[in-house]
């Protein structure tokens, strides 16, 4: 198992009502397992969970990237403007 640094911003802080948590999941998980644990911890911020970007260590990273053991992700909603 290991234990993974999890910190939420804007909307999707607000709508989890978290800052930081921390999350145990099996060696080998990748950013998709840990939005599906945060999904089945949190189900009403499901839609906002799926279309989050995610940062691990400070770099962007997509679904597939695989978290090690300590490692922190940001996830914070898309940013848009005109």
């Amino acid at each position: 198992m290991i234990e993974v640094q999890v910190h939420f911003f804007s909307t999707i802080r607000a709508r989890i009502g978290e800052r930081n948590i921390v999350v145990e999941l099996p060696a080998g998980s990748r950013v998709q397992d840990l939005k599906r644990e945060l999904t089945a911890r949190y189900p009403e911020a499901a839609a906002a969970i799926a279309y989050m970007n995610a940062a691990v260590d400070q770099v962007f990273s997509d679904d597939d990237t695989e978290l090690s053991d300590g490692c922190l992700v940001a996830f914070f909603p898309y940013v848009t403007g005109g």
